[in-house]
């Protein structure tokens, strides 16, 4: 391996992301806006006006390209797009089309992603993913969407981690408050007025795979025959897996929850990996992080070599590009926030050394925003919630514009290990 770190190629992708629910405000439309609002929840809060991005986004977007990052991916809501099955907004349309617009403006590429977990409350009310038929609602929504506006997206991906459901139920099950879980989907079901209530993280994992894999191929397929050029293909979670004893079900759990994912992205344009932690899996199942480690505010182990991990283990499996499309901590402790970055992206230096197809680092996230059912707690952002510029930003934004020179300078001089 090389001693030294590389500077990256110039038309590298350095960015920030965020997703439309967790941070436009007021998705009332959606599946989890339901969820949010009932009782009892598994939402400590709901998220009501989020950080306001929807009309905000003019200046977010300028403020990103003021860092000095080039990229931004963001999602576009289906419950705005498609508020009512087979009705289209025109009006959400154009405002999807204007971010693109603003992105161009800014000298920033729009990286979109058209599912980021958040569905339509139609469509959960008619079983979501597992019910019949939801492959072509989606197909027909991303062939509407690339209509619009395919001729401004530089990116896209179909999903945002659609093996999460899978990788749930390798959590240990000790505090998860099952009781409340199934009252609120009863309690959403009847919110809606139907008798089922289809919700993306409380779905089968084995049904979620077979739809959702012949949904990507399809809408992929529908998304190229529309105007525009650009790569298309989808995100999914990785943890660097770590056996724990003869008996791990590192393999099982490896097999289970990633091999069909990346085969499916294998027969697209990318990989967009999205890493944080490293996991111990024991003969059991995963396993509790080591006393004294030190913890994000998720509760993950603080550890940026997962991404070196992780992305070697893609390259392993796909010959498509990588993307990191994903990537960071939840710290009220900016200093960590930087320290992550810097050993995470010391990291994927080591990897693009080493000859991987690796083509953009986008950061999670832009600003602190809902972070599901825990709330406004968990700060994620580089930016605070009402945009304060944490050195963080700074930080990364000087990594994206010497396109890795600084950060290579300083391990040159033995600055960092």
């Amino acid at each position: 391996m090389m001693t030294e770190l590389p500077l990256f190629r110039e038309d590298f992708l350095w960015g920030a992301a965020t997703s439309a629910h967790q941070v436009e405000g007021n998705n009332i439309n959606s599946d989890l806006w339901i969820a949010e609002h009932i009782q009892p929840t598994l939402f400590v809060e709901p998220s009501l006006d989020a950080c306001d991005h929807y009309h905000r986004f003019p200046s977010d977007i300028r403020l990103l390209a003021d860092l000095g990052l080039n990229t931004y991916r963001f999602s576009i809501e289906w419950a705005r797009v498609e508020p009512e099955r087979g009705h289209f907004s025109g009006a959400a349309l154009d405002h999807y089309r204007r971010m693109l617009e603003a992105c161009r403006e800014n000298g920033v590429k729009a990286m979109v992603t058209l599912y980021h977990f958040s569905s339509p409350r139609w469509f959960a009310g008619m079983g979501g993913w597992e019910a019949r038929g939801a492959a072509d609602l989606f197909v027909r929504y991303a062939e509407r969407v690339a209509r619009h506006m395919g001729d401004s997206i530089a990116v896209a991906s179909t999903f945002n981690e659609p093996n999460l459901p899978a990788l749930l139920e390798w959590v240990p099950k000790t505090g998860i408050p099952l009781t409340t879980l199934f009252q609120m989907r009863r309690k959403a079901a009847k919110a809606i007025g139907t008798g089922t209530f289809g919700c993306f993280f409380l779905g089968d994992p084995r049904k979620l795979e077979q739809t959702m894999i012949a949904a990507h191929h399809r809408a992929r397929a529908a998304m190229k025959a529309c105007p525009g050029s650009y790569p298309i293909g989808l995100n999914i979670s990785l943890q660097d897996e770590q056996a724990v004893g003869a008996k791990s079900k590192r393999d099982t759990k490896c097999a289970k929850v990633y091999h069909a994912w990346m085969d499916a992205a294998n027969a697209s344009d990318f990989l967009g990996v999205q890493v944080y932690t490293r996991c111990r899996v024991g003969k059991s199942g995963d396993l509790a992080p080591e006393e004294g480690v030190e913890l994000t505010q998720m509760g993950y182990e603080f550890w940026p070599e997962a991404l070196e991990t992780c992305l070697r283990y893609a390259a392993g499996r796909v010959s498509v590009p990588l993307y990191v499309t994903e990537n960071g901590i939840a710290s009220e402790d900016d200093s960590r926030r930087i320290e992550y970055i810097r050993r995470a992206v010391a990291g994927m230096a080591n990897c693009v050394a080493d000859g991987l197809d690796i083509r953009g680092y986008i950061h999670w996230t832009l600003m602190d925003n809902f972070e599901w059912i825990f709330g406004y707690r968990p700060k994620f952002g580089l930016l605070t919630r009402d945009r304060h510029i944490k050195p963080s930003a700074h930080y990364l934004g000087e990594i994206a514009r010497s396109h890795g020179a600084s950060l290579a300078a300083a391990v040159r001089q033995n600055r960092l290990k």
